[in-house]
């Protein structure tokens, strides 16, 4: 087993083509050798015969999950455009960056060598994202907020409180989103407040509940 970890190989062609095999298999064979010059044990590997400035590559989509569910610590490819090309290239790299998956390219003969302008891209997305996590967590506090001032008392009125086991909750609580919105909140809050205290709801499902309890009450 390699010293450095597992990798997996990436290799795309533009085409279906039956030529487009032959470059296939080769980059596959340069690839395995980049491997073992870099020391890496080769846990998987993907293919596409896909235009890279599509994202909806079945290889790729797989490889995503495989790093996802896996212990992958670099990516091994021709060279960037195999990646991808234009924004395509850019969202693949910044997720990979997302999961900590180093990318090492034949072409570089090592990890993969970003231009001023990708890198500053990439920082970008990063800073993008942070602050929308930031105004995501201030969106629940906002609403809890609101909530306890209206007289909500989460101890009293949910069981099954926070989430110690980590699993995502499917099922709104109806009861607690009449009661929100008995309190003058709006959906957006309601669905804050629930969202903080461990429901996975999004604004839609939790205004579908409240106009299905309201029909079933008319009813």
């Amino acid at each position: 087993m390699g010293n450095r970890g597992n990798c997996v190989l990436y290799c795309r062609v533009s085409t279906e083509k039956d030529t487009q095999e032959l470059s296939l298999s080769r980059q596959y064979e340069e690839l395995t050798t980049l491997a073992e010059s870099l020391d890496f044990n080769i846990a998987a590997s993907f293919t596409d015969k896909h235009s890279g400035y599509e994202l909806d590559r079945e290889g790729l989509l797989d490889l995503l999950d495989y790093i996802k569910e896996g212990s992958v610590n670099a990516v091994l490819i021709q060279d960037e455009t195999r990646l991808g090309r234009g924004n395509a290239r850019v969202a693949v790299l910044h997720l990979l960056a997302k999961t900590n998956t180093s990318v090492f390219t034949n072409h570089d003969n090592g990890p993969l060598e970003l231009n001023e302008m990708d890198s500053m891209l990439l920082e970008i997305l990063a800073i993008v994202e942070e602050y929308q996590r930031k105004l995501h967590n201030a969106k629940i506090r906002r609403g809890m907020k609101r909530a306890v001032e209206a007289g909500y008392r989460p101890e009293r009125n949910l069981s099954n409180q926070g989430n110690a086991e980590g699993r995502e909750r499917v099922e709104a609580p109806v009861q607690e989103i009449v009661s929100l919105r008995d309190k003058g909140l709006t959906f957006e809050e309601i669905t804050s407040v629930l969202k903080g205290l461990g429901h996975n709801v999004s604004k839609a499902t939790v205004h579908r509940r409240y106009q299905e309890y309201t029909a079933e009450q008319e009813g």
